[in-house]
């Protein structure tokens, strides 16, 4: 038995009308029901799951009461609907196993989670370093970054080549060119500009470009790390398509700045530069070069931003409608 009160609203105030109901069968205690204006929308679930001839108890249905017919399922209907589920199953099965499997899928899993996991720990140590060097040290841990931490940003970099191979042989899914921007540009900065110029490794700028690096991969390289394996952390992945937002463009502000202040000091040194002989008997310098990539730096920039805001749109959108 149910019992709901059905309000409305008279010419003279409110008015309040109960009835009852008596199903055909038992049916789970304190049913949900919705009150309009026009309607009151009783919600019921059966205790056991069978086919009901009717609604109510009584034959003839009470005036009041009609079913939603947008649910209404025959039983012939449901049969055909289970039916039709069952060889979409089918056919889905047939489909992957006519997909020809990778001998090879357990170890490209293996490499590639091993690869993200060293980059991983490796930025992790990096960042961990100089940030409890920052507390304890201050401002003087800026002026000494690259002689503690070059070796290790050495090894992450010249790893980071592999970004750019996986790619190309089908291992990864992703886009080349904005890798090559990324592995390129900083591995410019960190051998060239820092590595090679013994002025610059004393500046400030050393540890702004290391510490903003570092920041942005301990999010990038565990999330593909668990992309490996089939395995999503909802803030790991709102993390990693949100945290280059404001860390990007302030790396490239301090990429731009050390490249500007090394313009000068290769102007000096004439290092890199090139020497034509006689009869063309000039130099072109290398600080040239370096005048031309600080644009290239906001043109690759710009570029990144925007592969990787659709990443971001595909991803974080895509979550947003599992949610809803």
């Amino acid at each position: 038995m149910v019992s709901c009160i059905l309000k409305g609203h008279g010419a003279k105030g409110d008015n309040s009308y109960e009835f009852k109901l008596e199903f055909l069968e038992p049916v789970k205690p304190k049913p949900v029901h919705r009150l309009t204006q026009r309607q009151v929308t009783i919600t019921v679930k059966k205790e056991d799951s069978m086919w009901w001839s009717r609604l109510t108890k009584q034959e003839k249905r009470p005036m009041f009461v009609s079913p939603d017919f947008d649910r209404w399922l025959e039983e012939s209907d449901a049969e055909m609907e289970l039916k039709a589920k069952e060889e979409e199953r089918i056919n889905k099965v047939h489909v992957e196993s006519r997909r020809r499997k990778d001998p090879f899928a357990h170890l490209k899993t293996g490499y590639l989670f091993m690869y993200n996991l060293v980059q991983f720990l490796g930025y992790s140590w990096i960042f961990v370093n100089m940030t409890v060097r920052l507390f304890i040290l201050g401002k003087d841990s800026f002026y000494d970054t690259f002689h503690t931490m070059a070796d290790m940003m050495y090894f992450c970099q010249m790893l980071a080549i592999l970004e750019i191979i996986n790619p190309l042989l089908g291992l990864v899914k992703t886009a080349v060119i904005p890798s090559v921007i990324q592995v390129f540009g900083r591995n410019l900065i960190l051998f060239v500009i820092f590595g090679n110029v013994e002025e610059m490794q004393n500046r400030a700028v050393v540890f702004f470009v290391f510490y903003i690096w570092s920041s942005i991969e301990i999010f990038r390289y565990p999330f593909y790390m668990l992309s490996c394996i089939d395995t999503e952390w909802k803030l790991l992945t709102w993390l990693r398509y949100s945290i280059w937002i404001p860390l990007y463009p302030l790396g490239g502000l301090a990429e731009a700045v050390s490249v500007i202040q090394s313009i000068p000091i290769f102007n000096e040194t004439g290092r890199f530069s090139i020497h034509l002989p006689y009869p063309l008997n000039f130099s072109i310098r290398f600080s040239i070069f370096l005048q031309i990539y600080v644009v290239m730096i906001f043109f690759g920039l710009y570029i990144n931003f925007r592969h990787l805001y659709k990443q971001r749109r595909r991803r974080i959108g895509r979550v947003k409608r599992k949610m809803n």
